[in-house]
């Protein structure tokens, strides 16, 4: 999907490992790496998640590699890194109702998991890595947009664990000399996020409803807004992040597009995009969810040199054309 450029220089004289490549965000950098000749690639996944779907893009690719490990796995973390340069570790427990429901799982998937990666990028001298954050360690804050100088405030286990996250990168930043940096993701959506699942996203869940003609369901009165993020721009994100100047190294940063869309607003243009007069069905707001989010950008955008090229309306866009056109597949 994504064939521009967000690097100078020459990727084959590199090794990446992308933990969690199997999965929404990783297949996505797996796609970037392969299509600009990355001289080796590991992706490391468990597939509890992920699909083997979405490495078969690689096949055939003389430079890659598959671990299928858990990243609770000291000896899968330190196989999946032997001889890499470079980390994008997405691999993770997703999703805050997941947390709540479960909270020793994240725990010991999205802390103690992370610490494993970090143990085996420290023994195998990463030259960078570069890990998925969340916006939800910012809790429920009134101040927006949301800056990474705002006080953080977590609302369930998964915020908790990706604070956590940032907390042992700075101190292993510190003491160890590390090059790490952080991405606090907003709301990501895009192709191949699964609806399947009790957890899934908003976005895949109302597509793959709208398809079907059942009226998705919409928790709370639908007037919270969030800063949805089309995947490429999160690629972006992270390619530039693996290259950015050593000013960047310990950092987090926002990766956002930096606009306000309400649930029902995004519901309106997905009803309008399937044709569609169903209405959606209202439940109670769900604990630990945020009311309001938006980030504030200029960070990513002066030490990163990110900027957003896919808006919220072309990423729903090129999001529903794909859904669309998978469940034609599925059903023909």
């Amino acid at each position: 999907m994504c064939n521009k450029k967000f690097h100078s220089g020459d990727l084959s004289q590199y090794a990446f490992a992308v933990t969690g490549g199997a999965g929404f965000i990783g297949s996505h950098l797996l796609e970037y790496l392969l299509s600009h000749n990355a001289g080796r690639i590991v992706v490391l996944d468990d597939l509890s998640s992920g699909s083997k779907e979405n490495l078969k893009q690689a096949e055939g690719y003389k430079g890659f590699q598959f671990v299928e490990g858990s990243i609770c796995d000291v000896n899968a973390c330190e196989k999946a890194l032997h001889g890499v340069d470079f980390v994008m570790h997405q691999a993770a427990l997703c999703s805050v109702p997941r947390s709540l429901a479960n909270p020793v799982a994240t725990n010991d998937v999205n802390v103690s998991g992370f610490l494993n990666v970090l143990m085996a990028a420290k023994k195998n001298g990463v030259k960078r890595m570069v890990y998925a954050s969340s916006s939800s360690v910012y809790g429920d804050s009134k101040i927006l947009p949301k800056s990474e100088t705002n006080p953080v405030s977590p609302l369930s286990p998964y915020a908790v664990s990706k604070y956590t996250n940032e907390l042992y990168a700075s101190v292993f930043a510190r003491n160890y000399g590390m090059n790490l940096i952080g991405l606090r993701y907003f709301n990501i959506f895009g192709p191949r996020q699964s609806p399947g699942g009790p957890y899934a996203a908003a976005i895949p869940l109302f597509v793959s409803a709208l398809l079907e003609k059942r009226s998705p369901v919409i928790f709370g009165d639908g007037e919270q807004t969030r800063d949805f993020t089309f995947v490429e721009n999160v690629v972006q994100a992270n390619i530039k992040a693996l290259f950015a100047p050593e000013e960047a190294n310990g950092n987090v940063f926002n990766i956002a597009c930096g606009e306000q869309t309400t649930i029902n607003q995004l519901f309106k243009m997905l009803a309008e995009s399937a044709g569609s007069s169903l209405m959606p069905e209202y439940k109670p707001y769900r604990t630990g969810d945020v009311k309001d989010s938006i980030a504030d950008i200029s960070k990513a955008k002066l030490l990163l040199g990110y900027t957003p090229e896919v808006n919220f309306n072309k990423g729903i866009e090129t999001t529903w054309n794909w859904y669309k056109t998978v469940y034609k597949v599925k059903s023909s």
